[in-house]
């Protein structure tokens, strides 16, 4: 058990339905709460107005968290988008770095960070989301003498999220969503003055092949590979819990592996579906420009046959891809809440 290393650290973790879930919890905080809020939820790159709307439903001052910001008691912290947030001796670090779960920011490192630097000092929470993101952190937390809470999975749109932290995490406190920013205000007034401080925080991306992280046994090749950038996965276990990183540093618990590996393959077989077809209008133009020339004698006709039947294969293969999907075992509702670039997510509310 690690004793704190700095202010009393209130690490909330969010995804898809965190806007609302947010919204409630800080709306039930006072001005002069004797902690700070670090919060992560999964945004898009492109921009966010958390803070804002964190600020007008609550009396605490919100805002992104900048690199090197000393953290201080009763003020809001939020991950800015596109960017990692993490905590090490009382400071933010606002980082790049290779994805985690698919997403950055991402949950488990801000915990993982805080549990590493702050130890006792610290209250994790799980909001509204799907998947896995943020369990891996939150048994971080606990291992550092911290203290867990979540959401109740049926309280919420989105209980995937919560859901695992429950069956993996020995949680203190599983509470509804009206419950949760009392629950914070009650446990931050138990806990001790700030304790002396300690070793700091370890990096975003200190697992490794070569330093795979404390708490962690198992690791070894994996027999995966990453669907990001194609290398190694090498596997780390604490206690039941996988998760999976590459030598790069992308990360995965096994349900946002097969999420990654989904994506992966659809956008593989959209590329095979576009290189037939593109060759099959590259036959049709040459074979055309032979019978308007007057040469090749049969080869034309051979072109637009060969055309005719990669357009065949084309059309075969887009009709597999558009079936509806097999079903297969429930892990959230991860349409909503899966990041990626093609379009295939379903409109959310985060902003």
């Amino acid at each position: 058990m690690t004793q704190g290393n700095g202010p009393r650290l209130v690490c909330i973790g969010a995804s898809a339905g965190g806007v609302e879930a947010l919204s409630m919890v800080v709306a039930s905080l006072p001005v002069d709460l004797p902690a700070a809020l670090l919060v992560v939820m999964h945004v898009s790159a492109e921009g966010s107005a958390l803070p804002v709307i964190l600020e007008r439903h609550g009396d605490l001052p919100a805002r992104h968290a900048r690199d090197g910001d000393a953290i201080e008691p009763g003020r809001i912290y939020v991950a800015p988008p596109d960017r990692y947030f993490t905590v090490t001796d009382g400071r933010a670090r606002v980082t790049a770095g290779p994805t985690e779960h698919g997403w950055r920011p991402a949950i488990d490192p801000l915990f993982r960070t805080a549990a590493h630097s702050h130890g006792t000092d610290v209250i994790g929470v799980v909001l509204s989301g799907a998947l896995t993101d943020g369990t891996w952190g939150l048994a971080e937390i606990k291992r550092h003498g911290g203290v867990a809470v979540v959401v109740d999975p049926d309280d919420v749109l989105h209980g995937a999220m919560p859901r695992s932290a429950i069956q993996n995490v020995a949680v203190d406190h599983v509470v509804p969503l009206s419950e949760v920013g009392p629950t914070i205000v009650q446990l931050v007034k138990e806990m001790g003055e700030s304790r002396p401080a300690t070793a700091g925080a370890v990096a975003v991306n200190q697992e490794s092949p070569a330093n795979p992280g404390p708490g962690t046994e198992g690791q070894g090749p994996s027999g995966f590979t990453c669907p990001e950038c194609g290398g190694t996965l090498f596997e780390y276990r604490n206690g039941a819990m996988s998760r999976y990183r590459c030598r790069v540093g992308h990360a995965y618990t096994p349900e946002s592996l097969s999420v990654a590996q989904s994506r992966s393959v659809e956008n593989a077989v959209w590329a095979a579906i576009r290189a037939l077809e593109e060759r099959a209008v590259m036959l049709e133009e040459l074979a055309s420009r032979m019978q308007h020339r007057g040469t090749g004698g049969r080869a034309p006709g051979r072109l637009r046959d060969e055309a005719t039947d990669l357009t065949n294969r084309a059309a075969l293969i887009r009709n597999v891809l558009l079936e509806p999907p097999i079903p297969g075992p429930d892990v959230g509702p991860v349409a909503v809440d899966t990041p990626g670039h093609t379009g295939e997510r379903e409109p959310r509310s985060e902003p």
